[in-house]
């Protein structure tokens, strides 16, 4: 009898010690996104782009924006978020409790007197020590609050959460304007404060994603995951630009229309250190006019069917049911990378005609940098590897689940669990 009871201590002890193992993935992990499409009239946003400013997504012109949310449980006792992931921004921030003026979010407001591990940030330029952040907006939404830190879990798809102490993470008590329902942002671009950067050495500053479009689910990845490698796989150059160092820059050379080669040499868009930047937040996406108009020219000669137009918009729109006849677009970026653009990534259907989604100017008056949207990167695995400062692109059809690399640090848990599994059967034999 002694040695049962015994036999099953040791076996409730491993089996705790079981759960422990696959309590925090430390190679890698991949969560799904929630794909959320909501009107978006007239709402696009700028920004100055420095540490405190999140990017200017969702907009503009067309009746829908697409939007890319991950969950996070933040505090102790976790409370589930929903926040937009945005590659243009580099601070993690959600609404909190007391609201001086907040807007609608589906989920409950975080309230951080009611976690224990909640702790506002101390700040010596400030009367009373704390640290404040101001986030403004082109349309005047804005969001308000303090620095804290405070625990972060993400789940992975596997069931393992990932979990991050101490993190720093905005706590806006004053936001107004267009957001639409989530709880905030999560930054994801090179500045301190930005979810990768504040993830330990395993992750290895290294995320990839996979946007699908129409409602299906998509996927992000971190770490190990992150790898983009394969048939079909071009890799462009990521650029740093000293005046906004936390921004992913590419380098855009040319764009082809069918055989039509426009080169950004000999305009005012050309550059070789960087003149695009690639945004998980914006939905479209933006050239400058005169480099764009191009572009839209080399379209217009190849599209035979009747044009539609629309008050106070110079959108490129054609009256027909179908995207057979538009051409397809290629990009060709610094690095080797041409990246053949599907139908869906450069034409949108409105129900009334379908338009072509490279927009020519600026996403409002004070923002003047070309941006490449999460619309073109639609059924495009995307990684950013920070290491070798490339942005790679492999064509998938994101909505269909891929096989993920299986990192150093889940075949290490597979190999402990394995080997405390084979002890147990022993025990029990015994």
């Amino acid at each position: 009898m002694m040695s049962m009871a015994l036999s099953l201590q040791i076996i409730t002890a491993l089996i705790f010690i079981l759960g422990t193992v696959s309590s925090s993935p430390r190679g890698g992990f991949t969560m799904d996104l929630i794909h959320r499409r909501s009107n978006a009239s007239s709402i696009g946003r700028s920004n100055t782009y420095d540490q405190l400013r999140s990017s200017p997504y969702a907009d503009v012109i067309y009746d829908t924006s697409d939007e890319y949310l991950m969950k996070l449980q933040i505090g102790t006792p976790p409370v589930e978020i929903e926040a937009v992931i945005d590659t243009g921004s580099g601070v993690i921030w959600t609404q909190c409790l007391p609201c001086l003026n907040c807007y609608h979010q589906r989920n409950p407001i975080f309230d951080p007197s009611k976690s224990s591990t909640y702790k506002d940030l101390r700040c010596n330029n400030t009367h009373d020590h704390s640290c404040v952040y101001d986030i403004v907006y082109g349309d005047q939404s804005y969001s308000i609050g303090r620095f804290a830190t405070e625990n972060v879990a993400i789940k992975s798809t596997s069931g393992q959460s990932y979990v991050m102490p101490k993190t720093i993470i905005g706590c806006s008590h004053n936001s107004s304007g267009s957001f639409r329902s989530y709880s905030g942002v999560v930054g994801l671009n090179w500045a301190p404060l930005s979810l990768v950067s504040q993830m330990d050495k395993h992750m290895l500053h290294a995320i990839s994603y996979c946007f699908s479009p129409e409602g299906r689910t998509s996927k992000i990845n971190f770490g190990s995951n992150a790898i983009v490698s394969g048939e079909g796989t071009v890799s462009a150059t990521m650029f740093i630009k000293k005046e906004k160092p936390a921004l992913y820059y590419l380098n855009l050379d040319a764009v082809s229309v069918e055989k039509t080669r426009i080169e950004t040499l000999g305009t005012p868009f050309h550059a070789v250190d960087g003149n695009i930047i690639i945004d998980s937040g914006a939905t479209l996406t933006y050239l400058p006019a005169n480099y764009c108009s191009l572009v839209r020219e080399a379209v217009e000669k190849v599209v035979t069917a009747e044009r539609v137009t629309y008050q106070n918009d110079d959108s490129l729109c054609y009256k027909t049911d179908t995207m057979d006849i538009f051409p397809v677009i290629t990009m060709h970026f610094s690095g080797g990378a041409d990246l053949v653009l599907g139908k869906n990534n450069t034409y949108m259907d409105n129900g009334e005609a379908i338009c072509l989604i490279i927009i020519c100017g600026q996403l409002a008056p004070n923002f003047k940098e070309a941006l490449f949207g999460n619309k073109a990167q639609n059924n495009f695995l995307v990684g950013y590897d920070l290491s070798s400062r490339l942005v790679s692109f492999k064509p998938t059809d994101c909505g269909v689940t891929q096989d993920i690399p299986i990192s150093a640090g889940s075949l290490f848990q597979f190999n402990i669990k394995f080997v405390l599994f084979i002890f147990v059967l022993s025990l029990i034999r015994l």
